[in-house]
């Protein structure tokens, strides 16, 4: 463990916002995994896909995901909506 104040606060603080990243990252999945069942099964795809690229640009946004990797996920989906 750290012995200065600041590099003990700089842990704990680390700690927090490793969690909530964690949390946000594991919704993002979520999401996506929900997207593409809704494009198998073919009930109201166009409302999953929707709200998942709008989870991928909020996490862009957030830094979870890089610019290019985002919209990668994008394109796929808006491939499985088309296809």
């Amino acid at each position: 463990m750290a012995n200065i104040k600041s590099a003990m606060k700089r842990v704990k603080v680390n700690k927090v916002k490793a969690a909530a990243n964690k949390a946000r990252k594991s919704e993002l999945k979520t999401v996506l995994k929900k997207a593409n069942l809704a494009v198998e099964s073919g009930a109201n795809k166009e409302e999953a896909i929707k709200a998942a690229i709008k989870r991928v640009d909020q996490a862009c946004a957030k830094g979870l995901l890089h610019k290019n990797n985002a919209a990668r996920k994008k394109a796929q989906l808006a491939k499985k909506l088309n296809g």
